[in-house]
């Protein structure tokens, strides 16, 4: 038998942690080990290594989302997962998270059904998080230069990550390109290193900024 994933609600509310607690716990598979008030709490929780998955609110004192997420991804080795709840879907806050190492977003509007199945999904599989919410984020973000690496992506690097950006995971995207997993894997792999990101979220956000998608 599978053991639960391990979820941390961090949020300056109360009662926000409280509902998503509720909603979680329930679930046989989803299990809530910890909350946290604000970013200190959420890189502590994350260096204990007690949490797979951390909901993590954007805004909050002391330290925010953003912050929390860049000191987690610099210092963990392997850190969890991390997904951004905001009230605005379009919020430059929700890509600055992205760009910080985030893996997805949720809206704190988000149905319950949809909340569950966006922390199975960045936990358990390799497919982006609602692609088209990150489309359009990029195309709302402000003008950044492009990251490097773009230029060295091989053609068939290039149509991996363009079909990642879509959101399809890496056996949808090896029937497309009629490749093995493996391969896919390996040109994923390949694209991390050229762009110098650790995830597919930060693999499609370089495509983006980079004019390739």
């Amino acid at each position: 038998m599978t053991a639960p994933l391990r979820i941390a609600l961090i949020d300056d509310e109360a009662l926000i942690r409280s509902g998503f607690a509720a909603v979680i716990g329930a679930e046989p598979d989803l299990d809530v080990v910890a909350e946290g008030a604000d970013g200190i709490d959420a890189v502590a929780i994350a260096r204990s290594g007690r949490a797979d998955v951390l909901l993590m609110d954007v805004r909050m004192p002391k330290v925010d989302g953003i912050e929390a997420t860049e000191r987690i991804v610099s210092e963990l080795d392997s850190p969890p997962k991390i997904l951004v709840v905001t009230t605005f879907d379009n919020d430059d806050y929700v890509w600055q998270a992205l760009r910080a190492g985030a893996d997805g977003f949720l809206l704190k509007r988000t149905r319950l059904e949809d909340l569950l199945a966006a922390v199975r999904l960045v936990a358990r599989t390799d497919a982006l998080l609602f692609p088209e919410a990150v489309r359009r984020l990029a195309a709302a973000a402000p003008t950044r230069k492009p990251p490097k690496g773009i230029a060295d992506l091989s053609d068939r690097e290039k149509e991996v990550l363009t079909l990642a950006a879509r959101g399809l995971s890496n056996a949808e995207i090896a029937a497309e390109l009629f490749l093995g997993r493996e391969t896919v894997k390996t040109h994923l792999s390949s694209v991390y290193t050229k762009l110098g990101v650790r995830d597919r979220t930060q693999a499609v956000i370089a495509a983006y900024e980079g004019g390739l998608v």
